[in-house]
């Protein structure tokens, strides 16, 4: 090849790298676009809850799922509660040796009918049925009730009904099934429930059952009752009491009566839209029926309520049943506003008691301070500084106030028959201070979570009787203070809450009176005879500067 052509490619090539890297060195010097990382969006969802708070919250969550929980609970005596509307229909109920009483009457103690093996007081009416009561479901909404219930209406020859001549029928002076199943209906309309009152532990004297039995040794209800010579009366009576013998719940048949089979007591008016059953003398049944009961009640409708009538100490009890009534705590809050015992001691007890117990079936637990069976609270505590100490308490401590029809008139009332008055319908209003305490109370309940659903921390005190309801979040905090002493008490006391700020302020829920946190600690103020519920005063982090932002 000729030496200038060699030239010539040698050029052209050395023209073409240059062009090349020119236009390399151009590319690398023009600067790419930066991909930015997107940064995240501050998320409204975040959670600062601390790991107590994420393990208490389920707990939490599952409570107010279940309807047991926490309710306000409303008992009424349905002869007692709202006068009949159509009485002259069914005035042949009440022929001799029953009386029909005027509603204004008062209920007096009467003399004893040997051949009944009753006291005329407990053959005296006032008339009321379902279908009146049935008439005032909005004035039970009204009060912020949650549960309805009824004392017993099994058909029945006394008043009270705890004679039962048949569990699966209505006393005619009260109504029908159908009737029952309506008022359900309506209260399940109205966001509340029905609870029944179950006396199983003995029936009536005049059940057919029973008849049949005591009469014929061969009788297939023979061995539902404890019959026999060893007995004074020929048969065991609860307590003795001729009119009402004990039901034998160790024999097969009793137990699928009563609550073994689908459509036995129990599971079948479950089935008619019953909600729950408070069972009488629910000691005398024992555990182990008490628990196949309970379970027996589950099957038929799941989340149902079996609770017993029970004056011992809580705490084995609450295993084979949903709760009970919580007798101790109503005793521990007569004591303390009697000035029997002092703050601090009924905080230990209250405390032990908590520690004790199924914390779940406390909470499902009803706390008692008057009923049927009991006198009357104002006649009880006539001092009304002292009634409203025990009804905050009633209130606040872990449980549900069962709340006896009256109490919210000031309805007076000392033993029974004394204590089962007729309603007044007069005082329902908002002229009476009773009234409007009460619908205060049941208020604050409603707008508490930590009282519903909460836990409970005692605090150390000298004087007061003090603890805490507390949540997952720090602004549903509720500290409960108590002075039932006759003067005024001034204390220092760590409120043990980690998640409240030095200098918040804390409010007394009735009066307003503040006090200030600091370091975790405040110094109390409390009058004699007095009962106040603190919540802190929390700033909201959306509008001003607060130290709560990431605090939950």
């Amino acid at each position: 090849m000729p030496k200038n052509r060699w030239k010539m490619i040698l050029r052209t090539g050395a023209c073409a790298a240059s062009v090349l890297l020119a236009s390399t060195l151009a590319f690398a010097q023009t600067p790419r676009p930066v991909q930015q990382k997107e940064r995240p969006k501050v998320s409204e969802s975040i959670s600062f809850a601390n790991p107590h708070d994420l393990a208490l919250a389920p707990k939490l969550a599952a409570r107010e799922a279940d309807w047991r929980i926490g309710p306000v609970v409303y008992q009424v005596m349905v002869d007692r509660f709202a006068p009949s509307r159509d009485l002259e229909a069914k005035r042949a109920l009440y022929a001799a040796p029953r009386t029909l009483q005027p509603w204004s009457e008062t209920p007096t103690r009467g003399k004893l009918l040997p051949e009944q093996g009753l006291w005329t007081h407990e053959l005296d009416f006032w008339g009321g049925d379902l279908d009146s009561l049935a008439s005032k479901l909005d004035y039970v909404k009204s009060l912020d009730v949650d549960v309805l219930y009824l004392g017993p209406i099994h058909d029945a020859f006394t008043n009270h009904k705890y004679d039962a001549n048949d569990y699966f029928k209505v006393s005619p002076e009260y109504g029908t099934r159908d009737d029952v199943k309506k008022l359900a209906a309506g209260l399940h309309d109205k966001g509340m429930r029905l609870v029944l009152d179950g006396v199983l532990n003995h029936m009536g004297r005049n059940s057919p059952q029973f008849q049949d039995a005591l009469k014929n040794p061969k009788s297939p209800y023979r061995d539902w009752y404890f019959i026999g010579p060893e007995y004074k009366m020929g048969y065991r009576g609860w307590w003795d009491i001729a009119n009402l013998p004990d039901v034998k719940w160790e024999t097969p048949a009793v137990q699928a009566r009563l609550f073994g089979d689908p459509d036995s007591v129990i599971q079948g008016w479950l089935r008619d839209g019953v909600d729950g059953w408070r069972l009488d003398v629910a000691y005398d049944i024992g555990f182990k029926f008490l628990g196949d009961a309970t379970q027996a009640a589950h099957r038929a409708k799941p989340g149902s309520l079996v609770l017993g009538e029970i004056y011992n100490y809580p705490e084995q009890w609450l295993g084979p049943m949903d709760g009970m009534l919580n007798i101790t705590a109503g005793e521990v809050i007569y004591e303390l506003v009697d000035g029997k015992v002092s703050g601090r001691q009924a905080a230990s007890i209250l405390e032990r008691m908590v520690t004790d117990s199924d914390y779940e079936g406390l909470l499902r637990s009803w706390i008692v301070l008057d009923n049927h069976d009991r006198p009357r609270l104002v006649n009880r505590l006539p001092d009304q500084a002292n009634r409203r100490m025990a009804q905050v308490l009633q209130f606040t401590l872990p449980g549900s106030p069962n709340l006896y029809y009256g109490v919210e008139v000031g309805l007076e009332g000392a033993d029974d028959p004394m204590n089962r008055a007729p309603m007044d319908w007069s005082k329902a209003n908002d002229s009476n201070p009773e009234f409007v305490w009460l619908r205060q109370l049941t208020r604050l309940r409603k707008e508490m979570r930590a009282l519903r659903i909460g836990e409970f921390r005692r605090l150390d005190t000298e004087t007061l009787l003090a603890f805490t309801r507390y949540t997952d979040k720090v602004g549903e905090l509720a500290v409960v203070l108590v002075n039932p002493t006759d003067a005024p008490v001034s204390e220092f006391l760590s409120v043990r809450d980690s998640k409240l700020m030095n200098n918040e302020a804390l409010k007394d829920v009735f009066t307003g009176y503040q006090t200030r946190l600091r370091a975790g600690l405040i110094r109390v103020e409390v009058p004699a005879n007095t009962a106040m519920v603190l919540r802190p005063v929390l700033q909201d982090p959306s509008k001003e500067y607060t130290a709560y932002k990431r605090v939950q």
